[in-house]
Order: C-alpha cells, then sequence, then structure tokens
C-alpha cells in the first residue's frame, strides 16, 4: 500500500500557506510580545520536538519542554496544575500538586505512550551528572489522543524518541503546527498540534514574562478574535443539534513566567490561562482533558539543594500584583491556540481497520481572512 503524503505535503492550492496569527494582522490583547513570541522568550526555557511520520499511518510524536539548562532534578522550579476536566492520563500530578515544584522537564506525546515517554524521562534524569545517589523520579508527561490520524495502539514512540526531542530542545524559534505531539492532534475539525505566544509586561507593571505552549486536541465552534468562524467555515460541535462526538479531545498548556511566583499562585496562573481557551471555542467537553501546568524560572525561587535542607528567603510576588499575569496568559494562551491551527498543514493517514483514508485538514486561511474581513468564508 503506497504511503499517504506527510504532514509537509499537505496544504491545497488557495488555502494560503501556514501563517502566525500576527501575519493574519491578528493583535490578541494588550500587552506585547516577546522577540520569538514563543514560551522561549522566558529565559533559559527551550523546546525540542521529535516527529514520527511512518508508512500509512504512523502520525505522531513528542514534545519537550525544559525549564532551564541546568539539572532540573537539582535545581528545581515550583510549579502549579490545573485541571478544566480531567478525561486524561497525565502523568507526575499528585506530587506536583503536593509537594508544588518541577523535578524533571515536562513531555508531551500521545495517550498511550506515556508509560514508555515517563520511562524515558526517568532514564534522563538518572543519567544526568550529580544524579548518581537519585531513587525516586516524578516524571511529568502530558498527552491528547491522537488516533484518528495517529495509529495510536502500534505505540511507535519509543525511549529514543523521547530523547531526541530532550536533545533538541534549545531557546529561540518554536517549531509549531504538525510537529513533535502536535504531529496527528485535530483542534475544532481541522489539523491542530503544538502552539506558543507570550506577553511582555512593562515596566511599571513589574517587567514580567509569560510565555505559554498548547498541544491542540480538541473540539468546540472556533472563534478568531470574537468572530465565530467555525460557524462561518460549517464545522463545528453540536451543528443541527447532532452530537458526532466533535467536541472530544485534549489540550495541554504549559505556561512559564519569570515572575517570582510561589507554587500557589502559579496554580492561580494556569487556571486563568482557560480563560484564553474558552475565547476560542472549546466546549470544554465530558471527553476532553484540558489540563495547563505553570512554573516559574525566576532564580529567587528555584529551590536548589541548599535551599531544601534550610530555611531560606524566597521572593513571592504578592497577590495584589498578579492581575496583569492573569490578562497575560489569558492572551497569550488564545493566540498559541491559533498559531497551533494557522501554522498546522494537512495530515493524511490510513484507518488500518477500514483501509481508508483519513484526513486532518489545514483550516484554510484564506477563508479565514475573508470572515475576518467581514465575510462568511
Amino acid at each position: 500500500m503506497t504511503a499517504p503524503p506527510g504532514p509537509g505535503d499537505g496544504v491545497a492550492a488557495g488555502q494560503g500557506a501556514p501563517c502566525r496569527a500576527r501575519e493574519l494582522g491578528l493583535s490578541i490583547g494588550v500587552f506585547p510580545p516577546g522577540p520569538h513570541n514563543a514560551i522561549t522568550d522566558i529565559g533559559g526555557v527551550m523546546v525540542g520536538h521529535r516527529t514520527l511520520v511512518r508508512g500509512d499511518s504512523i502520525r505522531t510524536g513528542v514534545t519537550a519542554i525544559l525549564p532551564h539548562g541546568g539539572n532540573p532534578f537539582q535545581d528545581r522550579v515550583p510549579a502549579g496544575l490545573a485541571v478544566a476536566n480531567g478525561f486524561g492520563k497525565m502523568a507526575g500530578t499528585t506530587q506536583l500538586v503536593e509537594l508544588g515544584e518541577l523535578e524533571t522537564p515536562i513531555l508531551l506525546t500521545n495517550t498511550l505512550s506515556v508509560g514508555r515517554v515517563a520511562d524515558a524521562l526517568v532514564s534522563w534524569t538518572l543519567d544526568l551528572p550529580g544524579n548518581g545517589k537519585v531513587r525516586s523520579v516524578n516524571p511529568v508527561v502530558g498527552e491528547t489522543n491522537d488516533g484518528v490520524l495517529n495509529d495510536i495502539r502500534a505505540r511507535a514512540v519509543v525511549a529514543e524518541d523521547a530523547s531526541a526531542a530532550l536533545s533538541d530542545a534549545r531557546p529561540g524559534p518554536v517549531g509549531e503546527g504538525a510537529v513533535g505531539a502536535g504531529t496527528g492532534t485535530l483542534a475544532f475539525g481541522w489539523k491542530g498540534g503544538i502552539g506558543t505566544s507570550s506577553r511582555l509586561l512593562p515596566p511599571a507593571l513589574g517587567g514580567h514574562a509569560v510565555g505559554v505552549l498548547v498541544q491542540t486536541n480538541f473540539g468546540g465552534s472556533l472563534r478568531v478574535a470574537g468572530h465565530p468562524v467555525g460557524e462561518a467555515l460549517g464545522r463545528f460541535y453540536l451543528k443541527e443539534h447532532a452530537d458526532r462526538g466533535d467536541a472530544d479531545g485534549s489540550v495541554m498548556i504549559v505556561i512559564a513566567t519569570d515572575a517570582p511566583l510561589s507554587d500557589r499562585n502559579l496554580t492561580r496562573l494556569a487556571r486563568r490561562s482557560f480563560a484564553g481557551l474558552a475565547r476560542t471555542g472549546a466546549a470544554f467537553s465530558n471527553g476532553s482533558g484540558d489540563y495547563a501546568v505553570a512554573f516559574s524560572t525566576a532564580e529567587g525561587v528555584r529551590r536548589t539543594p541548599a535551599r531544601r535542607r534550610a530555611v531560606s528567603a524566597v521572593e513571592d510576588l504578592p497577590n495584589d500584583l498578579l492581575s496583569p499575569l492573569f490578562v497575560a496568559v489569558a492572551d497569550a494562551t488564545e493566540e498559541a491556540v491559533l498559531n497551533s491551527l494557522f501554522m498546522a498543514t494537512t495530515v493524511r493517514s490510513r484507518d488500518l481497520v477500514t483501509g481508508s483514508l483519513v484526513v486532518g485538514e489545514a483550516i484554510d486561511l484564506d477563508a479565514v481572512r475573508r470572515v475576518l474581513a467581514g465575510g462568511r468564508g
């Protein structure tokens, strides 16, 4: 059987080349983005991908988010978790909530690969210099189910793929769309994937930055800057009052900030990301796993070995200064979701049961432009 085209072959004539939301003239919110408009605008944060496109039906991968370039087990960052709907298989959540910290990078993959990726992350952590006596590791691995476009039962992701994503991690521009853990995902009835965005607060509000990375694989009725694009283009959850299951799926939201926040306030920051998700028209359905993890890279809150063994002074941005960060994270999440859609290309796969072609169609950006201009697509 001839393999269908891969992710890079799927931009149809007239649909417009993939581009980010700002290239469509969209400016979400009141604060400007960072230089890369990405989670890597937070100093020290790095992102890497491993993209798997094989044969007729393997369309999946791994995405790694590193909080800093050092040893994350020894120099831990405070973190918080928020869950809008818990239909998911995210690993490492209970210890993250209990202790309020990360001791590994965050890896994203597909639902049935969480175990293998977690095991690879444990091995990676144990092998780091300085971890020779480590006997407990809490790997944090998020997931969405890419089983429509990917033969998920094949469990094609192996330890080497997780290691490759970690090795690929770097600062600067971040690959978006059908890459890494977003290779086989769908959102709002179109091809979803990885998206990212950032916001910078002005000096008068602290000058801190917030960055967001999303893995989109959920449904609803797409809204772009308030415009009902999903309805205009005829793809939305509960169309004609028939629940076709289009809303089921998941989203992973990873948030980084250089603001010195406690794990309690990082949890509050994570919750606010769902405001941005809601603005895009997400349905938050019964079958959707909607998770957000936020961490701070500020040196003043980092939990070094010395700080973990003695009473020490720790920076803590007070509650009264958090509201601008809440606004920033909602706006960055909204734009990251749009970037995941607008940067995706059409992905074709094969249903191994029926033998039929399965297509994750990239959204028609020319049609989006027409809706934004006041038309109906």
